[in-house]
């Protein structure tokens, strides 16, 4: 690929100056280009680094991969190439399940990514037995490197294949931020998701609502007494979402975020 600085002198040792980040930033129509030179400016160790990262943003990669890393609640969160981004409107949901079970003891991420929901919620937990999963292996090695510091686990699998045994039926917290994007839509997406994230975790099958089927039929078999599922859905599907749970065993809410624009499914186990 060729640099995006062509105007410059190649040399290794004087880096593209801040302005011609910008500039090739915004000409790749990075609506932040400002607050993105910024970041990557302030992560490139060398020039040649500099222009890789640049490179790589331009050619449409997501920031978050291009640095390396996410800020989500609060926590710096690793993001490997090829690994879904936490999007900051799943804070919310995070902030619901501490809501909802602030002294939980044991809790799984399910469909984890990087394992961002689940490090929210250890450190959001004093001291809670924390265990992700997720049927990406590229996801899972990502996720265990951000669980390390809290003792968390990740497991790799399809849902609740993943999971130790001893789990069933001592889950307070049971998050799984499912895909939910109808197949027919996924083309629609932004080319940095379309392109450069996996399907599995964007593709919830003809109505979206697929796996959250799954997540939901099995949920009462892992989940303690009192406990709770929560999942992200949207606006137009989460009518249907709540029927799910309901149909499911689980009483079923629906909390929404204006700000975020983030709606969030809970089930209570009776």
């Amino acid at each position: 690929m060729p640099s995006s600085f062509p105007d410059l002198p190649a040399s290794p040792d004087s880096p593209p100056p801040a302005p011609a980040v910008v500039a090739a930033l915004r000409a790749a129509g990075c609506v932040f280009a400002e607050e993105e030179a910024e970041l990557i400016l302030a992560a490139a160790r060398t020039p040649a680094e500099l222009t890789s990262m640049v490179d790589r943003r331009v050619a449409g990669l997501p920031l978050e991969q291009v640095l390396g890393w996410a800020e989500f609640h609060g926590l710096r969160v690793t993001v490997e190439p090829g690994v879904f981004v936490p999007r900051r409107r799943t804070e919310f949901l995070v902030g619901q399940a501490l809501a909802t079970a602030p002294r939980a003891t044991v809790v799984v991420d399910l469909c984890c990514g990087s394992g961002a929901i689940g490090a929210a919620l250890a450190a959001g937990l004093d001291g809670a037995e924390v265990h992700a999963a997720d049927i990406d292996p590229a996801a899972v090695r990502c996720a265990r490197g951000n669980l390390a510091a809290f003792g968390g686990r990740a497991h790799e699998g399809d849902l609740y294949d993943a999971l130790p045994a001893v789990l069933r039926g001592r889950v307070e917290i049971l998050t799984a931020n499912v895909p939910y994007v109808p197949t027919a839509e996924v083309p629609l997406l932004p080319a940095e998701a379309r392109d450069h994230e996996p399907a599995v975790a964007l593709d919830g099958g003809a109505d979206g609502l697929d796996v959250l089927r799954r997540v939901a039929a099995a949920a009462p078999e892992w989940l303690a007494p009192g406990g709770c599922l929560l999942t992200e859905t949207s606006e137009r599907q989460a009518p249907a979402a709540l029927g799910v749970l309901a149909e499911a065993g689980l009483t079923a809410r629906l909390a929404v975020s204006e700000e975020w624009y983030a709606h969030v499914v809970i089930g209570l186990l009776p």
